[in-house]
């Protein structure tokens, strides 16, 4: 008889943990320093885009053109990476509920594999985890770097579970946990099942009428996972 598997995909930003307004003001930094303009960036609503589409969505209306725009992005991304490392303090950051129980609970069930699905580039997304020492939970993730809408990251995401794991991943064994729309509209687009937490900026009633297969209040009150992995 085999044993049930399931790959869990986590969400950073707003599921796991929260920064608060610091790794904007990096953001913007880096985006003055290197394009020379922030866009609307005070009015801009990061919540579930990649940050490629960000830079995009930000600085394509300023008159940055998309040549320009793809010829700075390495060292927009460099800077960023350095900056963060230096600048982000975790005293002004949130744990989120319930994260250091259930990652660590997931961990020790011989039937699930966890990885990231998440907007951050991948520099940025390991110091966000590292602030928490979450890193040593995920080997592998999908990650924003060149991708312009969330929707692209599962397919991304259950290949490298594969090259991790050896094993190939279905949509009907995998599960992603997210904290907004777009979480859920990526999942939705693949046939994957969704985990919606209201601890971001989405209500739960959001989160259901956006589709989610499951909504909690947060991880500490959601059971994972939800369903026996097919």
């Amino acid at each position: 008889m085999s044993v049930a598997r399931g790959l869990i995909l986590f969400d950073i930003d707003g599921t796991l943990l929260k920064c608060g307004p610091q790794v904007k003001a990096v953001f913007a930094g880096v985006l003055e320093e290197v394009f020379g303009t922030t866009g609307a960036i005070d009015s801009y609503d990061f919540a579930g885009k990649t940050d490629h589409q960000i830079l995009h969505d930000l600085l394509g209306p300023s008159g940055v053109s998309p040549e320009a725009l793809e010829t700075g992005l390495p060292r927009a991304r460099a800077l960023y990476g350095e900056r963060l490392e230096r600048d982000l303090d975790r005293d002004r950051m949130l744990l989120l509920p319930g994260v250091h129980e259930t990652l660590e609970r997931l961990r020790r069930d011989p039937t699930v594999t966890l990885g990231l699905l998440t907007g951050n580039w991948q520099v940025g997304a390991r110091i966000k985890l590292g602030r928490f020492d979450l890193n040593g939970y995920f080997a592998f993730g999908a990650f924003g770097d060149g991708v312009m809408e969330r929707r692209q990251l599962p397919p991304r995401a259950l290949a490298a579970a594969r090259l991790q794991s050896g094993y190939d991943f279905s949509v009907r064994e995998t599960l992603i946990v997210g904290d907004t729309l777009l979480d859920v509209d990526c999942a939705r687009a693949h046939g994957i099942a969704s985990l919606a937490v209201a601890t971001g900026s989405a209500s739960e009633e959001s989160l259901r009428g956006g589709g989610a297969d499951w909504v909690a209040a947060d991880l500490a009150s959601a059971a994972l996972p939800p369903i026996a992995f097919a």
